[in-house]
């Protein structure tokens, strides 16, 4: 019998099934939320930490270079360490230590000792999206995955959008150390509520023996010939297919991330209140972007397009869309480039779902992690180089040809794409019945 014969009862349709999995991605969308409030809470609070520590423009790209370096070596380990130790004490080992590092901040005493503790940051918060993408090929079948990451990762743009009110209250109120421990309890009282909720299909008490068989029956309806080892990912074109556009994508989101604030005081000369007030517009559009890469797919999906293409199809138009932020040197007002911004962090969020839900669908659940880790990496060595570019140019040239620039990578990104990662035809999975 196929699963991919509409009536097969082997799909997980039950109610209780259906409930059980959206509430359980609910959760991780918690924890992603709380992972970008807490490396979001230093962008916010970095025009003060510049006066107060005398830091330049390039010493701040430094500071936000080591938990970019950290990230980037961790995202690769913390693959591996999900796939080994599992999702729920992988995932939990590693908040704890993001909420900590995040913490530890409020001890710093100049940009070194922030480079420090941001470093460690880093390689704490590496595990996020591939835990995320993980829970997703655990407990989600192909044509829900798009849908289930858009929801985990709009958690993303979420804690961005969280962190400037939150911050900005925090400072205003005590002091900056005060939004640094704020914000790290949050993660630390998320990760035990993960330990005590999250279980496997294999494992979670509240399913039936025959909807843990039909969950996991259905989630192995894909493309074939999924590689199962880190050799077999290494020489797979489809891995490369990913990588390559993560890594020429992502320098747009951490430039979004780490640099508004920034931009916003020194072209528009903004202070903190009026930063609080407009930042958290851009993360507020990356939401719908978010969405848009989870609603799209399964539309196209419904009209034919295959499900590789779906992604593809989805990814390209985000990347069109960043020629919006390309444009910010045009802007006439504060409130134009804000806009435009708006329009970046929705072309971003609906390319990169595109990008993260492919891992799923490409590779083996045993492997998951480990590929959605790796080719973060990539990403993050993307995101890192153009972090250097922007620490050594902003002050000397502006951010215009910057933001320019980011809409290059990322149309370049989606003709990567397209080239190197083909559909392949799906393989029915038989039902042994009896």
């Amino acid at each position: 019998m196929s699963l991919a014969t509409p009536a097969d009862p082997a799909r997980p349709r039950g109610w209780r099934s259906i409930l059980l999995r959206w509430r359980l991605i609910g959760l991780v969308t918690l924890g992603t939320i709380l992972n970008y409030l807490a490396r979001s809470t230093l962008s916010v609070a970095a025009p003060q930490l510049k006066s107060e520590f005398g830091m330049s423009t390039a010493d701040y790209a430094w500071v936000v270079l080591a938990f970019q370096g950290s990230y980037t070596v961790m995202q690769t380990v913390a693959g591996g360490v999900l796939d080994a130790l599992g999702t729920r004490l992988g995932f939990f080992l590693f908040a704890v230590g993001w909420a900590l590092a995040n913490m530890a901040h409020a001890l710093a005493t100049g940009w070194p000792s922030l480079a420090l503790f941001r470093a460690l940051l880093g390689a704490t918060e590496a595990a996020a999206i591939p835990a995320g993408a993980k829970a997703v090929s655990e407990w989600f079948p192909p044509r829900e995955r798009s849908l289930a990451t858009s929801v985990f990762q709009m958690g993303t743009s979420v804690g961005n959008m969280i962190a400037p009110p939150l911050v900005a209250f925090c400072i205003l109120a005590w002091n900056w150390q005060a939004a640094f421990i704020v914000t790290g309890g949050l993660s630390l009282v998320w990760a035990f509520l993960w330990f005590w909720a999250y279980r496997s299909p294999a494992e979670h008490p509240a399913l039936s023996a025959a909807e843990r068989v039909a969950i996991t029956a259905a989630r192995d309806e894909d493309v074939d010939a999924k590689p199962t080892t880190r050799r077999d990912l290494l020489k797979s074109r489809a891995f490369w297919g990913i990588a390559i556009p993560r890594f020429l994508a992502e320098p747009a989101w951490q430039t979004f991330n780490f640099f508004i604030p920034l931009y916003l005081v020194a072209v528009w000369q903004l202070d903190l209140k009026s930063i609080a007030l407009w930042a958290w517009m851009p993360f507020l559009a990356a939401d719908f972007g978010s969405l848009a890469a989870g609603v799209l797919p399964s539309w196209l999906m419904k009209h034919g397009v295959p499900l590789v293409a779906s992604r593809k199809v989805t990814m390209t138009v985000g990347a069109l869309c960043m020629i919006g932020p390309a444009c910010i040197g045009l802007a006439g007002s504060p409130g134009i480039a804000i806009l435009l911004f708006c329009v970046g962090g929705f072309a971003h969020q609906m390319l990169s779902g595109a990008l993260i839900t492919l891992c799923a669908d490409m590779f083996d659940s045993r492997t998951v992690g480990t590929a959605s880790g790796m080719a973060g990496t990539s990403a993050w060595v993307g995101g890192m180089l153009f972090t250097l570019l922007i620490g050594q140019s902003a002050d000397a040239f502006g951010y215009d040809p910057l933001f320019a620039a980011l809409a290059v990578l990322d149309i370049l990104a989606a003709a990567v794409l397209w080239s190197l990662l083909r559909s392949r035809p799906r393989t029915p999975v038989a039902i042994q019945e009896g």
